[in-house]
């Protein structure tokens, strides 16, 4: 339980470092947005290069090509969805969420809230955080396609064109 052999200590140390020189180079290859966390798909992405480094490190069972191959597997149809969504609409409809307006001058949308699975307490929490305490002066909260909630004051909110992509 404590202490197997050197050999898997050795090996460990080993792995880990090739690994982790290889997953730094596809992360390069690949681009930032392998490790940005646009929306849920991107998420899972990362998550998954992370699993699959522990795995290379953890298990003698998997070698260090097998390793490499599945972290390049995972990068490329990161690449691949990434390119297709930016040019096929359906695609990204299916792929990605929408961001959603829970907070409208002041006034909560309760459908939005529902439909979102949150609570007016945690978009008071968002409102808070940025150091309002009233309400009215928020122009909106929105949760954003990446889980975070944007929070626009009605003097930051200008032409208000920032928002023009979301439904009421």
């Amino acid at each position: 339980m404590w202490f197997d052999s050197w050999s898997d200590v050795v090996r460990t140390l080993a792995l880990g470092g090739a690994g982790y020189v290889t997953l730094v180079l596809v992360l390069r290859v690949s681009g930032k947005r392998t490790l940005s966390q646009l929306n849920a798909f991107d998420f899972i992405v990362t998550v998954a290069l992370g699993s699959t480094l522990a795995t290379i490190l953890l298990n003698s069972d998997v070698s260090w090509a097998e390793g490499a191959a599945a972290l390049v597997l995972l990068a490329a149809l990161q690449f691949v969805v990434a390119w297709s969504t930016t040019r096929w609409h359906a695609l990204r409809k299916a792929v990605t969420s929408s961001p959603r307006i829970l907070l409208r001058d002041g006034q909560f949308d309760a459908v939005a809230l529902r439909s979102c699975r949150l609570t007016e307490n945690e978009v008071r929490h968002a409102v808070r955080s940025t150091g309002s305490g009233d309400l009215t002066e928020i122009a909106a909260v929105v949760l954003e396609t990446n889980g975070t909630l944007s929070v626009i004051t009605r003097s930051r909110l200008g032409d208000g064109s920032a928002l023009g992509d979301l439904s009421a």
